[in-house]
């Protein structure tokens, strides 16, 4: 190991203060249902108008015939919908691009699909151009762009090499985070992890593996780790703990307040990604309590050396997603890896009626990336609680399982949280990654909808 890498492990993130906790309030609730699913190309390989065939213990090409589980950390529970589906599933919602379309849609990305790169061979990659309506509560999904590789740009066999198209799926990547730049998509992923390059017509143009001083960070899910490997040594990155978030950072001054603004805002070309989980060091133990942020140069296609570290709140394990608001200040989705109400944690061993995890640590946390110490921690300037959102208005249009009163107030109660963005000065939008079918958390037995949230945090966006 490099000495300035042994240096920076013995460095412990920055002891935990009294962090101001900024109020929130519901402003809009949008629903995409659970089961929505999608049609793929026409040119498509038959093989992927069913979905899901490898979740199970065994292929299966019976579509609606298994039932999916919250699995093993959430008690198994029945979510009600069965798998295999007909089409792909819109669902695993995992970024917002902050610049958005030119008739206003938001940039949203579809992750890998059903969790890993053994059982998502058929799980088609895509984002979407989407449309949130809060007074009608729905979502328009304007567009679905699939990503392929036709030039044959990826180094390593894809599950679709020897088709035209060479349409990607969750077997070859596990896409995270999203930014436009100019007319190009540029993708963080957690297999390598690498950044993506693709065009809006989802092409892709270039792949670039994750470089740290000197040396390239993978994840035990890279096409050239091999089996025996040593965590600290040939892989660092924990397996999902690559590129969950990546912001762009604008050149020179606060984003207008005005979403058709954004467009014309002059956009910067330097991407911050970070990463979802520690690093490992030489002895294969995490580094710290801290995420690296790395900086990357969109135009010149090369990582700028420039890093800081994001060092997690008390209780959080993960963050969702990562935007900047102005040229300095962002914000990051921290987690921790609950699901459902509190008031409805098991006393025992799980049962369908408990949550043996239950959602507790969901924030969206405000940075200072202009402020950052001696030892290379970014200062946080404070958050709101997810958990604890006040509705005076009745905004919430869908019921939560609790044993609390719950009147007046709104949750987010899901596993994995992973969409965030400013709207204007003083609301952002906030969405879930409903895992479907195997997360929910407003039900103890339905899988989670896409919910949209639109939230009004003056206090938050003002705080410096």
């Amino acid at each position: 190991m490099r000495a300035s890498l042994i240096v920076l492990a013995l460095v412990a993130a920055p002891a935990a203060a009294e962090e101001t906790v900024f109020p929130a309030t519901l402003a809009g609730h949008a629903v995409i249902p659970a089961l929505t699913l999608i049609a793929p190309p026409a040119d498509a390989p038959r093989d992927l108008w069913i979905s899901g065939k490898f979740t199970g213990p065994a292929r299966n090409d019976a579509p609606m015939s298994a039932m999916g589980d919250t699995g093993g950390l959430h008690g198994r529970r029945e979510t009600g919908l069965r798998l295999p589906f007909i089409g792909q599933p819109f669902q695993g919602m995992s970024g917002f691009a902050m610049a958005p379309a030119e008739d206003g849609s938001i940039y949203a990305l579809t992750d890998n699909g059903f969790g890993s790169k053994a059982n998502s061979p058929d799980a088609m990659l895509f984002f979407s151009r989407v449309k949130p309506d809060f007074e009608a509560g729905t979502v328009e999904i304007v567009e679905t762009v699939f990503l392929r590789d036709p030039d044959g740009v990826v180094p390593f066999r894809i599950a679709y090499e020897g088709t035209e198209q060479r349409y990607l799926t969750g077997a070859d990547f596990d896409l995270e985070s999203i930014q436009r730049v100019g007319d190009e998509i540029w993708i963080g992923e957690e297999f390598g992890p690498y950044l993506i390059r693709a065009t809006l017509e989802g092409v892709v143009t270039g792949l670039f593996p994750t470089m740290l001083e000197g040396a390239e960070l993978r994840s035990p899910d890279h096409p050239s780790v091999r089996v025996p490997a040593a965590a600290g040594a040939d892989w660092r990155v924990p397996r999902s703990g690559g590129f969950e978030g990546m912001a762009l950072q604008p050149r020179g001054g606060v984003i207008g307040a005005a979403r058709d603004a954004l467009g014309a805002e002059p956009a910067g070309s330097i991407l911050w990604a970070m990463l979802e989980k520690p690093i490992l060091a030489e002895n294969g133990e995490a580094e710290g309590q801290f995420l690296r942020v790395m900086a990357f140069d969109a135009e010149a296609g090369a990582w700028t050396g420039q890093s800081f570290n994001f060092a997690l709140g008390e209780g959080a394990v993960a963050i969702g997603d990562f935007n900047f608001i102005d040229d300095r200040r962002a914000l990051v989705i921290e987690r921790d890896n609950g699901e459902g109400d509190p008031s409805l944690k098991c006393a025992g061993d799980a049962a369908p009626d408990c949550f043996p995890h239950p959602a507790v640590h969901k924030r969206v946390v405000l940075i200072d990336t202009g402020d950052i110490d001696a030892d290379g921690f970014v200062r946080r300037i404070g958050h709101i609680d997810l958990m604890d959102i006040a509705d005076p208005n009745g905004v919430n249009r869908l019921e939560t399982v609790a044993a609390r009163d719950l009147g007046g107030r709104f949750t987010f109660p899901f596993f994995t949280i992973e969409d965030v963005m400013r709207v204007d000065e003083t609301h952002i939008m906030v969405a879930n990654d409903n895992n479907l079918p195997f997360s929910s958390g407003r039900q103890l037995d339905a899988a989670a909808a896409n919910e949209f949230i639109l939230l009004s945090v003056p206090e938050l966006l003002e705080a410096r």
